[in-house]
């Protein structure tokens, strides 16, 4: 029975993703919410000025509607659209400026670390509120540590880590889309197994709704999801991981964010410290695009990376 669930999860998100963004596309061009590239990005990025972006909204509406179609009303359902919707409106917010304001850096860091300390928090002060434990299992074994209070900074490094990791990894045509249903294809299989059922259906709701956006973000974009949708993908992926208490198997799952993520990390420390670069350009894709790779090759080769990961995590979080 869950397993139709899940696959008519899948099959609606996917649906209705497919049908808005033939509607949505056309009235972000319309109001000119286009994409402005990086001078110092590669160059060949250039001729993606001016597509349409924030294309985000439509996996938000994709995943909201079919979660509150199939999924029943629950604490972590409310927690993980919270924590979504939430993210999401923070790189909404983001967008619109950056977009319709003209301001090129959008929020400020501070604000925007506000923002998503404070969605941390709630959804931090919910889950204890509800009677939910603050131990970390160890992946492949029966122990577990006790955090305590220290819970609270491990949920907030978590929300606000995993969110910035995959907003960074947005950087090329169907690389995130592609890379996140990955991701929540094993948080899906790993809820499962465990017979969390409302949160296996929020993970494959969320397989669905990217797989929608990705047939009009695969290379050449039509659209791109922006901060709108890179945020609440990566607030997400925290919030599955917190509720099915596999917080530390997120590294291994969101393997190709970290590594993303720790690029960008390393290059500014090697320039700061050695005036050195030790990537061509940071985040690491742009490194192998500039190498000579191909657009589509960096992707397909990331999206492997990240198949490899998801299967290593759910092999350690199901099967060992």
């Amino acid at each position: 029975m869950l397993v139709r669930v899940l696959f008519f999860s899948i099959a609606a998100a996917f649906l209705i993703a497919v049908l808005l963004a033939p509607l949505f596309i056309p009235i972000l061009r319309r109001l000119k919410f286009g994409q402005t590239i990086r001078e110092e990005g590669p160059k060949g990025h250039q001729k993606k000025a001016g597509t349409p972006t924030m294309g985000g909204i439509i996996i938000l509406l994709a995943l909201t509607f079919t979660v509150i179609k199939f999924a029943n009303q629950s604490v972590e359902i409310f927690l993980l659209l919270f924590i979504t919707l939430g993210y999401g409106l923070i790189g909404f917010l983001d967008d619109f400026i950056k977009i319709v304001m003209k301001r090129n850096l959008g929020l400020t860091a501070r604000q925007k670390l506000f923002g998503q300390l404070v969605i941390g928090g709630v959804f931090y002060y919910v889950l204890l509120r509800n009677g939910y434990d603050t131990i970390v299992s160890i992946p492949g074994t029966d122990w577990g540590i006790e955090l305590g209070w220290l819970y609270l900074p491990l949920v907030l490094l978590m929300t606000i880590g995993a969110s910035n990791a995959v907003n960074l990894t947005d950087g090329l045509d169907g690389l995130l889309a592609g890379t996140s249903a990955i991701a929540f294809s094993a948080y899906a299989v790993i809820a499962w197994t465990a017979s969390q059922m409302n949160i296996a259906i929020f993970s494959a709701a969320v397989v669905g709704a990217v797989l929608g956006f990705l047939v009009f973000n695969a290379h050449p974009a039509k659209v791109f999801m922006g901060d709108t949708g890179s945020l609440a993908l990566g607030g997400a992926l925290a919030g599955v991981a917190i509720l099915t208490k596999t917080e530390i198997l997120l590294v291994i799952i969101g393997g190709v964010f970290v590594m993303e993520a720790l690029s960008v990390i390393i290059q500014v420390i090697s320039f700061k410290t050695r005036k050195k670069r030790v990537f061509r350009m940071s985040p690491l894709h742009h490194h192998y695009e500039l190498g000579g790779w191909s657009e589509w090759r960096v992707v397909v080769t990331f999206w492997f990376a990240g198949l490899i990961c998801a299967s290593l995590g759910v092999y350690i979080g199901v099967l060992s």
